[in-house]
């Protein structure tokens, strides 16, 4: 049914179904300004069964490295589970029925499986309707605790890994509504939940009439805020927060009994100690804000003993509004408490030297602190870092690694420290830039203890560590592990994935003897884990995951690099369908799907991602669906935005942006494989920004598919992506970068799509719909569809299919049947 914005909806009502029919396609066909609504419709069946293919099963390591646990997932979700009940508070969506999330990936299936055998055992007891979240392992592998949604609450559940059953474990409803509901204590017996407080009653009822007018105020602070989305707007929102979001805190044995922990809280996180005889618990209090998120709200930072009662304060956290925007700015005072994962119960935390201002001038911007039980001493000082501090990777009394960061030169530095000698030099292990993906050194590997926590694996009595990366090189990403000397600071190469395969470290079981867990697929041959002797080079399949899709096995693929014209190397992803030759079948329709990234040097820019050898796999959102109607693609051809010393990248966006997609098009049209006149651009929330910049700054598309973006920059001012500076800073860019600003120069054809539930951070529903009002007015071919309880990714499986019928009819008649466009004089 067509619904005009005319008075002429109630005589259509009386119109046949077949004329509705020929309406709508009419509709369709023409370039009016007329809003369409319809029913939700189907996709071509090729392109609907690669969507509804099965994933592979989610694994899951024992820490003890002898069992699998395998977790598959449901397909796409019906929209009706999307229009459950929802509360948008603070930054966070809930079920207020459920007391958890309103929208997400589950698991509906577990089982496990022997690593010795690889054996796969079914598990007895689950669920009627299996629903589950949150899965942790025991310390000692004996247990598998999980989260089982039902229609009106959370159940803790446990698997008793032996005789592979389950059982709920309490009939006490979990409060799923911020952190993870549980953390098992290092005994393997004892777990800490977060529970439905007793009692709760019913939800505070919204009053008729307001008690008063919302003020907001600000005297002469400087308190600048990100674009934030599903903030508090009024006092009912704070009720409604402190009501469904405040958790009891329980302390819960393996037989389901269960003691309180001090008084009900808003629980923003709670941490066993590794001896599990302290709790360190941060809780949210008022007063809260309607310009900031949950994250940000005033929270009180204690340690608690095992009974629930403060050991020690550790902080209270003001309001987090006054964070400078400049990238790397933090808050002032004490904040990144943790545990010090090989002690007992050590307590650290970090404090700004700066100010918090990433802006300010200093020597030291961070210091790490260090307390240990009874936590009645002074602090001791671990470090002073002159960039910003990143983590710390804890060892033993003689080797923790603490990284730090900045975002002006895109550094990252790793010290060695020695916990037990606090105030000593601390020694430089790594030194590199994360754009400079060649040559980074990879992540330090670790182990998992008898008490269950992280700590970095060493060999060598503890002279060598042990590193795993992506392995990036100008062939593609070839996954590696590393034995790193601390001493020497030299690697020795101890595994590196080799053609045709993608193969990357899952899990080193056991370093003596060489034995580790990869992940290996190709480009036919979907993710399965092998058991893989570095030593004996042997390999043992363990998982025999099927192909989803085998109808894309025969499918092409090939990493590409050009230049842009200014001499920057680019590269990307090209798939063809089954079978295609350019030279026998000449050009075909393009599709080109890109996000652009921004870089601070441009050997950096022109390096190559992605590994020709990784599995083709499509996604709900995957531009390869288009593969199996006709289309070749181009995913993710570099669109680097490049500003070298002290210039600034988005100060030539437009420019960069055009010639990177200029030069793609060049090459794809050099290897006879596109027609210049057949080519879309498309993209996804930043990429949705670059689709409408490029249709305002060129003519080199037919058309545009732009999902979920911003196109007016005025609307995030205190910065947005990689800008760091604001509106006011740097008007000249926000106006120039904003396809808004220039909607009259956009003369190709663009279908945009959005969730009317966006959740994301300055991609409100509002950038789309003032953008096609913008088109409409000025009389371009445009089309906006507006996606019922879908947020920033859209999930439902109606929603799906419908994006996917929309861009297929779009890109059928704008690309693959457009007629030829006009040469220009």
């Amino acid at each position: 049914m067509i619904f005009f914005s005319k008075p002429i909806f109630s005589a259509m009502k009386k119109i046949s179904v077949l004329f509705q029919v020929v309406a709508v396609l009419l509709a369709f066909s023409t370039v009016a300004a007329e809003e369409i609504a319809s029913g939700y419709m189907m996709p071509p069946k090729a392109l609907a069964d690669l969507v509804d293919a099965p994933y592979s099963p989610r694994v899951s390591v024992s820490p003890n490295n002898e069992w699998i646990a395998l977790m598959p997932y449901p397909g796409l979700p019906p929209l009706e589970d999307l229009a459950q009940p929802e509360l948008r508070l603070a930054g966070q969506r809930i079920n207020p029925r459920t007391s958890g999330p309103s929208r997400g990936w589950y698991y509906n299936n577990l089982s496990l499986m022997k690593i010795s055998d690889g054996k796969e055992i079914p598990i007895s007891g689950l669920p009627d309707k299996i629903h589950i979240t949150n899965t942790a392992w025991s310390p000692d592998s004996k247990y598998l605790a999980f989260t089982q949604t039902n229609h009106d609450n959370i159940e803790l559940w446990l698997v008793d890994i032996e005789k592979a059953a389950a059982r709920k474990l309490s009939n006490l409803p979990i409060n799923d509504t911020y952190t993870a509901p549980f953390e098992w204590l290092s005994d393997s017996k004892t777990l800490i939940v977060l529970t439905v407080p007793d009692g709760r009653g019913d939800p505070p009822p919204e009053p008729l009439v307001p008690a008063g007018p919302i003020i907001q105020e600000n005297m002469g602070r400087k308190a600048p805020a990100r674009t934030y989305q599903d903030l508090l707007k009024n006092e009912y929102d704070e009720q409604l927060y402190e009501y469904y979001f405040t958790s009891q805190i329980v302390k819960m044995t393996l037989d389901g009994k269960s003691t309180k922990l001090g008084e009900p809280g808003i629980v923003r996180s709670i941490s066993p100690s590794p001896d599990g005889k302290y709790l360190l618990t941060q809780i949210i209090h008022r007063p809260f804000s309607y310009t900031l998120p949950a994250n940000l709200f005033p929270c009180r930072v204690d340690v608690r003993d095992i009974d629930g009662n403060i050991v020690y304060e550790a902080v209270d956290q003001p309001l987090a509004d006054m964070i400078p925007v400049a990238f790397g700015s933090v808050s002032t005072g004490r904040r990144e408490f943790g545990w010090r994962s090989d002690a007992d119960a050590a307590l650290y935390w970090v404090e700004a030297q700066d100010g918090g201002d990433a802006a300010a001038e200093a020597e030291i911007r961070d210091k790490v602190f260090l307390l240990s039980t009874p936590f009645d001493a002074e602090p001791t000082e671990l470090a002073s870092l002159g960039l910003r501090f990143s983590d710390v990777h804890w060892g033993s009394d003689d080797l923790a690694i603490v990284t730090e960061w900045w975002w002006q030169t895109r550094k990252i530095h790793a010290w060695r420290i020695k916990p037990d000698k606090p105030g000593g030099e601390p020694e430089l292990l790594l030194d590199y830039s994360w754009e400079d993906r060649y040559n980074d050194p990879g992540r330090p590997v670790f182990k998992r203890t008898d008490r269950g926590t992280l700590v970095l694996l060493t060999a060598d009595k503890g002279r060598s560590l042990f590193l795993s990366g992506n392995g990036a090189s100008p062939e593609g990403d070839r996954p590696f592990l590393d034995k790193f000397d601390l001493k020497t600071k030299k690697t020795e190469r101890l595994f590196r994935s080799e053609a045709p395969f993608y193969e990357s470290v899952v899990r080193v079981l056991d370093a003596g003897k060489g034995l580790v867990m990869t992940s290996r697929e190709a480009v036919d041959q979907p993710p399965n884990y092998f058991i893989r002797n570095l030593k004996k080079d042997k390999t043992t399949q363990l998982t025999f995951f099927p192909h989803p899709t085998p109808q894309l096995t025969k499918v092409q693929k090939e990493l590409i690099a050009y230049q842009r014209a200014d001499g920057v190397t680019l590269n990307g992803t090209l798939y063809l369908p089954e079978g295609y030759s350019p030279e026998k079948d000449g050009p075909l329709p393009v599709l080109m799907w890109a996000y652009p990234e921004e870089f601070k040097s441009a050997d950096a820019a022109g390096q190559v991602t992605g590994s020709p050898y990784e599995f083709i796999r499509v996604h709900r959102h995957s531009p390869l669906l288009w593969l199996v109607h006709g289309y070749a693609v181009l995913d993710d051809p570099s669109m680097p935005i490049i500003g070298e010393g002290k210039e600034e990248p988005n100060d030539t966006y437009v420019e960069q942006l055009v010639a990177s997609a200029q030069a793609a098009v060049d090459e794809l049209v050099r290897r006879g494989v596109a027609d210049p006149d057949k080519v879309a651009i498309g993209g996804h929330s930043y990429g949705a920004f670059m689709t409408a910049n490029l249709l305002a700054h060129s003519d080199i598309f037919r058309t545009g598919l732009a999902r979920s973006g911003a196109y007016n920059r005025t609307l995030t001012p205190f910065g947005f992506q990689s800008e760091e500076r604001t509106l006011w800073q740097a008007p000249e860019v926000y106006f120039a970068m904003s396809p808004f600003m220039h909607a009259d120069k956009i003369n190709e054809p663009l279908l945009m799509i959005h969730g009317e539930a966006d959740d994301n951070a300055g991609t409100f529903p509002m950038q789309s719909e003032r953008l096609y009002d913008a088109l409409k007015g000025l009389g371009a071919t445009v089309r906006l569809v507006m996606l019922p309880h879908e947020s920033h990714g859209y999930m439902a499986r109606e929603s799906v299919m419908h994006m996917l019928w929309e861009t297929t009819e779009w890109l059928d008649r704008y690309v693959k049947n457009a007629e030829p466009r006009e040469k220009k004089e």
